[in-house]
């Protein structure tokens, strides 16, 4: 852009020295430089708006890592701290032993929950370099689907039947550690962000052309229609900072989509007019035939 500012001074100067002087002859080559005077303040208002435009990406994804990191060291925290409370409590005094029972349990609790965020930034770490294995394997879909369900609600402390999953005994060829990951972070949000009490619908069905889709709907309050791109980007989380209720680091829907890229899928967000709720949907590929599966 300062070469082109330049150049454009020094166009300007000739032309109007030309102008100055008003001789015919000049004429045809006052009209090229004017010519191309014009293209360069074109290219040059171009590259302002380009510079701008990535500047403002710039800063609002320098705002969403310092988010990211607050999230992250509140995340660590408030788990380490409630430890440090409950050991120094049965350290420094004897209590009963119903009292240590749940101290012991909570103090499990806030473990499970320090290894839930290290395994999500391991897994984001690994996804960012490209490490993850590759190997295809046969994997129980409708298996997969019942233990991250299951996961999700011991980690939130929720009846088992907030999740329903309906799905036939499929099964897949495909990366298994990549579509635990990719299950695990739906069905996670899909429970954190639900209606109270959070219900939570899990189905599979096969097309025609044998491509599985499976279904995530909670019951929570939606994705903005001008936010349902936004979502799938790095550190990106919905709403004020300062009002969230729920933990999280903006990274699960940003692993959804590159962990559905990886193994050959895709991932859309389903408008919802009838009734509350997010309807994430994945298409799969990989469908092993068998008699289970069948088109409907």
């Amino acid at each position: 852009m300062i070469v082109i500012v330049v150049v454009l001074a020094a166009v300007w100067v000739i032309a109007s020295w030309l102008s100055a002087q008003g001789g015919q002859a000049s004429k045809p080559v006052f009209w090229v430089i004017l010519a191309t005077g014009a293209i360069l303040l074109a290219g040059m208002l171009a590259g302002s708006i380009a510079y701008l435009t990535l500047t403002v990406k710039a800063v609002n994804l320098n705002r969403r890592q310092s988010n990211f990191i607050d999230s992250v060291t509140h995340e660590l925290k408030s788990p380490i701290a409630s430890l440090k409370l409950y050991l120094q409590t049965l350290t420094r005094r004897s209590v009963g032993e119903e009292q240590q029972k749940d101290f012991h349990r909570f103090m499990l609790e806030d473990v499970e929950r320090l290894d839930a965020l290290i395994n999500h930034l391991l897994d984001a770490a690994r996804i960012e370099r490209g490490t993850e294995p590759s190997e295809s394997e046969r994997v129980r879909l409708d298996q997969l689907l019942i233990q991250c369900s299951s996961a999700a609600c011991l980690q939130y402390r929720v009846p088992q039947d907030t999740i329903t999953v309906d799905s036939p005994p499929i099964t897949l060829r495909s990366q298994p550690v990549q579509l635990e990951i990719l299950f695990r972070n739906l069905i996670d949000n899909a429970v954190k962000y639900g209606g109270t009490p959070s219900r939570v619908a899990v189905t599979v069905r096969v097309t025609g052309d044998q491509q599985v889709v499976v279904s995530i709907i909670d019951n929570g309050n939606g994705i903005p229609a001008n936010q349902k791109r936004k979502v799938f980007g790095r550190f990106v989380r919905l709403g004020n900072e300062l009002e969230r209720s729920q933990p999280g680091t903006g990274l699960g829907l940003h692993l959804v989509r590159n962990v559905t890229k990886t193994v050959g899928g895709t991932v859309r967000i389903l408008d919802r007019t009838d009734q509350p709720g997010t309807e994430f949907q994945v298409t799969l590929g990989g469908l092993v035939a068998s008699p289970e599966t069948s088109s409907p």
